[in-house]
C-alpha cells in the first residue's frame, strides 16, 4: 500500500480539496485530513482553509497531497489521484471494506483491552510476588535466628553435660574415698579391740 510518509521536522502532510475563494478568482484549499504517522490519518474536524498562492493549475473540487510548513505555507501540493487509486486497489483487490475495518478496529481494541487487563493481572501479581518473597526472605531469617539460638543452646547444653560429668566424676572419686577411709576406719577399730583383748580389756 502507498501511502505517503510525513516530512521530518515541522513539514507536515495533508490530504486537501480545492475551492474557489469567495471574494476574488483564486484558489483556496480546504484542508480535510491530516497524516500523523506512516500509516494513521485523522479528519479535520474545522477544515481549515488556507490560501493556495501562485500559478497552480488545480481546478476546483481537486483532492490534493499538500505538504505545509511550520507556518501554514504552502511546501508542495501534488494531485492526490494517484495515491487515492493505489489505496482502492489495495483495498479491493483484498476484499477489504468499510466494516472489515471497522471490525478489525473493534478487534483490536478488544485485544488492547485484553492485554491492558493481562497486564494489570501481571502487575497483581508480580505484587503478590514481591510481598511473598519479603515474607520468605523474613522466614529465612527468623530461621537463622533461631538456629542460631538452637546452636547456642546445643552448645550450653554440652557445656553443662560435662559440667554434669565432671561432678559425676569427682562424686564417685569423693565415694570411693570415703569407701575407702571407712574400710580403713574399720580395720583400725578391729586392730584396736584385738589389742584390748590383749591386754584384758573388754571393748566397750
Amino acid at each position: 500500500m502507498f501511502i505517503p510518509v510525513p516530512l521530518k521536522d515541522a513539514v507536515m502532510q495533508y490530504l486537501a480539496q480545492v475551492q474557489k475563494k469567495e471574494s476574488s478568482h483564486g484558489v483556496e484549499l480546504r484542508l480535510i485530513a491530516r497524516q500523523y504517522s506512516e500509516y494513521g490519518w485523522t479528519l479535520m474536524p474545522d477544515q481549515e482553509v488556507i490560501p493556495l498562492d501562485g500559478d497552480r493549475s488545480f481546478g476546483e473540487g481537486v483532492l490534493l497531497l499538500v505538504k505545509l510548513s511550520e507556518t501554514g505555507q504552502v511546501l508542495q501540493a501534488t494531485n492526490a489521484r494517484d495515491w487515492l487509486l493505489k489505496i482502492m486497489q489495495t483495498f479491493l483487490s483484498s476484499g477489504i471494506t468499510p466494516e472489515f475495518l471497522r471490525n478489525e478496529a473493534e478487534r483490536a481494541e478488544q485485544w488492547r483491552q485484553d492485554l491492558t487487563l493481562k497486564s494489570q493481572d501481571l502487575d497483581r501479581r508480580a505484587l503478590e510476588l514481591e510481598a511473598r518473597r519479603e515474607q520468605i526472605e523474613q522466614l529465612e531469617e527468623s530461621l537463622k535466628r533461631e538456629k542460631k539460638q538452637m546452636e547456642n543452646l546445643a552448645v550450653q547444653y554440652k557445656e553443662q553435660n560435662q559440667a554434669l560429668d565432671r561432678r559425676e566424676m569427682e562424686l564417685n572419686a569423693y565415694q570411693e574415698e570415703l569407701s575407702r577411709l571407712e574400710a580403713e576406719l574399720k580395720l583400725e577399730k578391729q586392730q584396736l579391740e584385738e589389742l584390748l583383748r590383749q591386754h584384758g580389756h573388754s571393748p566397750k
